[in-house]
Protein backbone atom coordinates (compact mmCIF):
# COMPACT_ATOMS: atom_id res chain seq x y z
CA UNK A 1 0.00 0.00 0.00
CA UNK A 2 1.02 3.79 -0.69
CA UNK A 3 2.06 5.49 2.16
CA UNK A 4 -0.61 8.52 0.96
CA UNK A 5 -3.50 5.67 0.63
CA UNK A 6 -6.77 5.37 1.99
CA UNK A 7 -7.40 2.45 4.79
CA UNK A 8 -10.37 0.59 3.87
CA UNK A 9 -11.08 -0.37 7.05
CA UNK A 10 -11.23 3.14 8.63
CA UNK A 11 -13.25 4.46 5.97
CA UNK A 12 -16.12 2.67 4.57
CA UNK A 13 -19.85 2.07 5.90
CA UNK A 14 -22.86 1.59 4.80
CA UNK A 15 -26.42 2.53 4.81
CA UNK A 16 -29.91 1.89 2.98
CA UNK A 17 -31.03 4.25 0.52
CA UNK A 18 -34.28 3.61 -1.20
CA UNK A 19 -33.95 0.16 0.57
CA UNK A 20 -30.62 -0.25 -1.34
CA UNK A 21 -28.14 -1.61 0.89
CA UNK A 22 -25.54 0.82 -0.07
CA UNK A 23 -21.81 0.41 0.44
CA UNK A 24 -19.52 3.81 0.48
CA UNK A 25 -16.53 5.61 1.61
CA UNK A 26 -16.50 8.69 4.34
CA UNK A 27 -13.54 10.94 5.19
CA UNK A 28 -13.21 14.39 6.49
CA UNK A 29 -16.12 15.96 8.79
CA UNK A 30 -16.47 19.29 10.54
CA UNK A 31 -17.77 22.57 8.27
CA UNK A 32 -16.38 21.14 5.01
CA UNK A 33 -17.77 21.65 1.89
CA UNK A 34 -18.96 17.74 0.96
CA UNK A 35 -17.26 16.72 -2.37
CA UNK A 36 -19.05 12.99 -3.21
CA UNK A 37 -16.51 11.29 -6.09
CA UNK A 38 -18.49 8.75 -8.02
CA UNK A 39 -16.19 6.03 -9.73
CA UNK A 40 -15.74 4.88 -13.56
CA UNK A 41 -17.57 0.91 -14.67
CA UNK A 42 -14.43 -1.12 -15.28
CA UNK A 43 -14.43 -4.61 -14.17
CA UNK A 44 -13.96 -4.98 -10.49
CA UNK A 45 -14.39 -1.53 -9.98
CA UNK A 46 -15.42 -0.12 -6.95
CA UNK A 47 -15.11 3.74 -4.63
CA UNK A 48 -12.09 2.29 -3.04
CA UNK A 49 -10.07 1.18 -6.36
CA UNK A 50 -10.93 4.29 -8.11
CA UNK A 51 -10.29 6.89 -5.03
CA UNK A 52 -8.15 5.33 -2.93
CA UNK A 53 -5.06 7.36 -3.55
CA UNK A 54 -6.56 10.54 -3.71
CA UNK A 55 -8.87 10.37 -0.98
CA UNK A 56 -6.35 11.27 2.03
CA UNK A 57 -5.53 14.49 0.06
CA UNK A 58 -9.05 15.54 -0.42
CA UNK A 59 -10.50 14.98 2.81
CA UNK A 60 -8.11 17.86 4.55
CA UNK A 61 -10.05 19.95 2.64
CA UNK A 62 -13.52 18.42 2.09
CA UNK A 63 -16.27 15.96 3.14
CA UNK A 64 -15.42 13.10 1.06
CA UNK A 65 -18.28 10.90 -0.08
CA UNK A 66 -17.93 8.14 -2.24
CA UNK A 67 -20.37 4.84 -3.27
CA UNK A 68 -20.07 1.81 -4.87
CA UNK A 69 -23.14 2.79 -7.91
CA UNK A 70 -25.57 -0.07 -7.89
CA UNK A 71 -24.11 -3.42 -9.50
CA UNK A 72 -20.28 -2.33 -8.33
CA UNK A 73 -18.76 -3.06 -5.60
CA UNK A 74 -20.28 -4.10 -2.62
CA UNK A 75 -23.71 -1.88 -2.76
CA UNK A 76 -26.27 -4.47 -3.88
CA UNK A 77 -26.91 -5.87 -6.86
CA UNK A 78 -30.23 -6.01 -9.56
CA UNK A 79 -31.95 -8.66 -11.35
CA UNK A 80 -30.31 -8.89 -14.99
CA UNK A 81 -32.33 -6.52 -16.70
CA UNK A 82 -33.20 -4.10 -13.95
CA UNK A 83 -30.19 -2.24 -14.54
CA UNK A 84 -30.28 1.48 -16.09
CA UNK A 85 -29.66 5.00 -16.31
CA UNK A 86 -32.75 6.26 -14.19
CA UNK A 87 -31.54 3.34 -11.28
CA UNK A 88 -28.19 4.47 -11.10
CA UNK A 89 -28.76 8.14 -11.54
CA UNK A 90 -31.89 7.99 -8.55
CA UNK A 91 -29.97 6.22 -6.50
CA UNK A 92 -26.76 8.43 -6.60
CA UNK A 93 -29.30 11.64 -5.97
CA UNK A 94 -30.83 10.16 -2.88
CA UNK A 95 -27.53 9.13 -1.75
CA UNK A 96 -26.52 13.05 -1.90
CA UNK A 97 -29.47 13.91 -0.57
CA UNK A 98 -28.86 11.78 2.56
CA UNK A 99 -25.37 12.96 2.91
CA UNK A 100 -25.53 16.84 2.67
CA UNK A 101 -27.80 19.71 3.31
CA UNK A 102 -26.65 21.48 0.06
CA UNK A 103 -25.13 21.56 -3.15
CA UNK A 104 -21.83 19.35 -3.31
CA UNK A 105 -18.77 19.43 -5.96
CA UNK A 106 -19.08 16.22 -8.03
CA UNK A 107 -15.90 14.25 -9.47
CA UNK A 108 -17.20 11.61 -12.23
CA UNK A 109 -14.93 9.33 -13.67
CA UNK A 110 -15.81 7.85 -17.00
CA UNK A 111 -18.94 6.43 -16.33
CA UNK A 112 -19.11 8.40 -13.53
CA UNK A 113 -19.29 11.05 -14.73
CA UNK A 114 -21.69 10.41 -17.59
CA UNK A 115 -23.44 9.86 -13.99
CA UNK A 116 -22.43 13.43 -12.48
CA UNK A 117 -23.66 15.20 -15.94
CA UNK A 118 -27.24 13.60 -15.71
CA UNK A 119 -27.85 14.64 -11.85
CA UNK A 120 -26.60 18.06 -13.02
CA UNK A 121 -28.84 17.98 -15.61
CA UNK A 122 -31.94 16.56 -13.27
CA UNK A 123 -31.16 18.19 -10.02
CA UNK A 124 -29.31 21.28 -10.74
CA UNK A 125 -29.63 22.16 -7.30
CA UNK A 126 -27.50 19.33 -5.57
CA UNK A 127 -24.75 20.39 -7.61
CA UNK A 128 -21.98 23.29 -7.07
CA UNK A 129 -19.17 22.28 -9.18
CA UNK A 130 -17.90 19.71 -11.66
CA UNK A 131 -14.77 17.51 -12.18
CA UNK A 132 -14.92 15.30 -14.81
CA UNK A 133 -12.38 12.63 -16.29
CA UNK A 134 -12.26 11.07 -19.24
CA UNK A 135 -15.76 11.27 -19.29
CA UNK A 136 -18.78 9.64 -21.37
CA UNK A 137 -22.16 11.64 -21.55
CA UNK A 138 -21.65 12.71 -24.85
CA UNK A 139 -23.36 10.85 -27.79
CA UNK A 140 -19.71 8.88 -29.77
CA UNK A 141 -19.57 5.85 -31.02
CA UNK A 142 -18.09 3.18 -28.92
CA UNK A 143 -14.26 2.75 -28.86
CA UNK A 144 -12.32 -0.39 -29.78
CA UNK A 145 -10.70 0.21 -26.20
CA UNK A 146 -14.49 0.61 -24.33
CA UNK A 147 -15.98 -2.50 -26.35
CA UNK A 148 -12.73 -4.57 -24.72
CA UNK A 149 -13.52 -3.03 -21.02
CA UNK A 150 -17.31 -3.58 -21.18
CA UNK A 151 -16.52 -6.92 -23.13
CA UNK A 152 -14.20 -8.15 -20.41
CA UNK A 153 -14.43 -12.20 -20.33
CA UNK A 154 -12.59 -13.04 -16.62
CA UNK A 155 -9.23 -14.17 -17.03
CA UNK A 156 -5.71 -13.06 -15.33
CA UNK A 157 -4.03 -12.30 -19.22
CA UNK A 158 -7.48 -10.34 -20.29
CA UNK A 159 -7.24 -8.45 -16.92
CA UNK A 160 -3.39 -7.57 -18.15
CA UNK A 161 -4.59 -6.46 -21.17
CA UNK A 162 -7.40 -3.96 -19.66
CA UNK A 163 -4.47 -2.49 -17.45
CA UNK A 164 -2.29 -1.88 -21.15
CA UNK A 165 -5.73 0.11 -22.43
CA UNK A 166 -6.22 1.79 -19.38
CA UNK A 167 -2.57 3.07 -18.28
CA UNK A 168 -0.24 5.15 -20.33
CA UNK A 169 2.57 2.94 -18.73
CA UNK A 170 2.55 -0.09 -19.98
CA UNK A 171 4.73 -1.17 -17.33
CA UNK A 172 1.39 -1.19 -14.65
CA UNK A 173 0.34 -4.36 -16.73
CA UNK A 174 3.35 -6.14 -14.81
CA UNK A 175 2.46 -4.86 -11.35
CA UNK A 176 0.95 -8.84 -10.67
CA UNK A 177 0.06 -7.45 -7.19
CA UNK A 178 -2.13 -4.88 -9.41
CA UNK A 179 -3.11 -7.36 -12.13
CA UNK A 180 -4.03 -9.95 -9.36
CA UNK A 181 -6.28 -7.81 -7.26
CA UNK A 182 -8.31 -6.26 -10.12
CA UNK A 183 -8.90 -9.53 -11.56
CA UNK A 184 -9.95 -11.48 -8.33
CA UNK A 185 -12.80 -8.36 -7.65
CA UNK A 186 -13.94 -9.44 -11.50
CA UNK A 187 -14.52 -12.98 -10.31
CA UNK A 188 -16.40 -12.37 -7.13
CA UNK A 189 -19.52 -14.33 -8.58
CA UNK A 190 -22.02 -11.41 -7.72
CA UNK A 191 -20.17 -8.82 -9.40
CA UNK A 192 -18.99 -10.77 -12.41
CA UNK A 193 -22.55 -11.81 -13.16
CA UNK A 194 -23.51 -7.62 -12.74
CA UNK A 195 -21.19 -6.61 -15.21
CA UNK A 196 -22.04 -8.67 -17.27
CA UNK A 197 -25.91 -7.62 -17.53
CA UNK A 198 -25.22 -4.34 -17.22
CA UNK A 199 -22.81 -3.93 -20.76
CA UNK A 200 -21.62 -6.86 -22.32
CA UNK A 201 -24.19 -7.64 -24.84
CA UNK A 202 -25.32 -3.59 -25.47
CA UNK A 203 -22.57 -1.93 -25.06
CA UNK A 204 -23.30 0.99 -27.89
CA UNK A 205 -27.08 1.36 -26.70
CA UNK A 206 -25.80 1.90 -23.29
CA UNK A 207 -23.50 4.38 -24.24
CA UNK A 208 -26.67 6.03 -25.92
CA UNK A 209 -28.24 5.72 -22.64
CA UNK A 210 -25.45 7.35 -20.66
CA UNK A 211 -25.27 9.96 -22.96
CA UNK A 212 -27.16 13.76 -23.07
CA UNK A 213 -28.48 15.54 -26.10
CA UNK A 214 -26.70 18.06 -27.09
CA UNK A 215 -28.99 20.76 -26.24
CA UNK A 216 -29.50 19.60 -22.63
CA UNK A 217 -25.59 19.55 -22.28
CA UNK A 218 -25.68 23.03 -22.99
CA UNK A 219 -27.94 24.34 -20.52
CA UNK A 220 -25.74 22.50 -17.75
CA UNK A 221 -24.05 26.50 -16.43
CA UNK A 222 -21.99 24.77 -13.52
CA UNK A 223 -18.55 25.81 -13.21
CA UNK A 224 -16.80 22.51 -14.83
CA UNK A 225 -13.46 21.42 -15.52
CA UNK A 226 -12.90 18.87 -17.80
CA UNK A 227 -9.91 16.39 -16.95
CA UNK A 228 -8.39 13.99 -19.64
CA UNK A 229 -5.11 12.09 -20.46
CA UNK A 230 -3.45 12.82 -24.27
CA UNK A 231 -3.06 8.65 -24.71
CA UNK A 232 -6.80 7.56 -23.45
CA UNK A 233 -7.17 4.24 -25.44
CA UNK A 234 -11.02 3.85 -23.54
CA UNK A 235 -12.56 7.21 -24.27
CA UNK A 236 -10.80 9.13 -26.40
CA UNK A 237 -10.66 12.81 -25.77
CA UNK A 238 -11.55 13.96 -29.38
CA UNK A 239 -14.93 12.49 -29.06
CA UNK A 240 -16.07 13.03 -25.55
CA UNK A 241 -13.82 15.77 -23.33
CA UNK A 242 -13.52 18.43 -26.08
CA UNK A 243 -16.78 17.90 -27.57
CA UNK A 244 -18.28 18.68 -23.98
CA UNK A 245 -15.66 21.73 -23.55
CA UNK A 246 -17.51 23.28 -26.93
CA UNK A 247 -21.19 22.71 -25.48
CA UNK A 248 -20.53 23.50 -21.76
CA UNK A 249 -20.91 27.02 -21.29
CA UNK A 250 -18.85 27.21 -18.20
CA UNK A 251 -16.15 24.64 -18.94
CA UNK A 252 -12.06 24.70 -18.92
CA UNK A 253 -10.66 21.67 -20.51
CA UNK A 254 -7.11 19.73 -19.04
CA UNK A 255 -5.32 17.40 -21.19
CA UNK A 256 -2.39 15.45 -19.29
CA UNK A 257 0.43 14.13 -21.36
CA UNK A 258 1.56 10.90 -21.11
CA UNK A 259 -1.55 9.66 -19.51
CA UNK A 260 -4.05 6.87 -20.39
CA UNK A 261 -7.39 6.74 -18.74
CA UNK A 262 -6.73 6.07 -15.25
CA UNK A 263 -6.11 10.30 -14.68
CA UNK A 264 -6.35 9.66 -10.57
CA UNK A 265 -3.58 7.04 -10.31
CA UNK A 266 -1.44 8.69 -13.57
CA UNK A 267 -1.28 12.16 -12.67
CA UNK A 268 -2.52 11.76 -9.12
CA UNK A 269 -0.72 15.06 -7.48
CA UNK A 270 -1.43 17.20 -9.99
CA UNK A 271 -4.61 16.25 -10.71
CA UNK A 272 -5.64 16.68 -7.33
CA UNK A 273 -3.63 19.87 -7.44
CA UNK A 274 -5.97 21.21 -10.04
CA UNK A 275 -8.86 20.30 -7.76
CA UNK A 276 -8.09 21.86 -5.32
CA UNK A 277 -7.38 25.30 -7.15
CA UNK A 278 -10.69 25.12 -9.06
CA UNK A 279 -12.94 24.37 -6.04
CA UNK A 280 -11.20 27.24 -3.89
CA UNK A 281 -10.92 29.81 -7.12
CA UNK A 282 -7.43 29.91 -6.75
Amino acid sequence: MAANEAKLEEIEKKMTVDGIETNYLEAGAGNKETMVLIHGSGPGVSAFANWRLVIPRLSETFHVFAPDVIGFGKTAKMAENEYSLDVWVNHLINFIDKVSDGPVHIVGNSFGGAMALQIAHRRPDLVDKLILMGTVGVKHELSYGLSKVWGYDPSIENMRELIKLFSYNQEAANNEELVKLRYEASMDPDSKDAFHNMFYNNMQERLEELSLEDEEIEKIDKQTILFHGLEDQVIPFEATSYKLMQLLPNAELHLFNKCGHWTQIEKTEPFIDYILAFTKGQ
